[in-house]
């Protein structure tokens, strides 16, 4: 019959499945307590503080825009010159 080779890789992949699922459990890596961990105090956050955050993220977002403005001309410029050379 058809489709053996399928089936016997579906059946082990079961199998690897079940075995890595055993293996994970068994280390219980996020077993444990938080009992003895202290919070951090932050400090309060002021208007005057957030509207500084606020300039500072539009500043760096407007660079940014910039940046992959001019790099993205630059490589269409190039991608047009690279075509012309090729079809001239």
């Amino acid at each position: 019959m058809g489709g053996e080779g399928s089936m016997a890789a579906a059946n082990n992949s079961l199998k690897n499945n079940r075995n890595l699922l055993a293996k994970r459990k068994d280390k219980k890596a996020l077993s444990g307590s938080y009992c003895g961990v202290e919070m951090k105090n932050f400090p309060k956050s002021t208007p005057e503080l957030l509207k500084k955050i606020k300039q500072q993220t539009l500043k760096e977002n407007k660079s940014y825009k910039r940046k992959v403005t001019y790099l993205t001309l630059v490589l269409l410029s190039l991608l047009a010159l690279f075509v012309y050379y090729v079809l001239v």
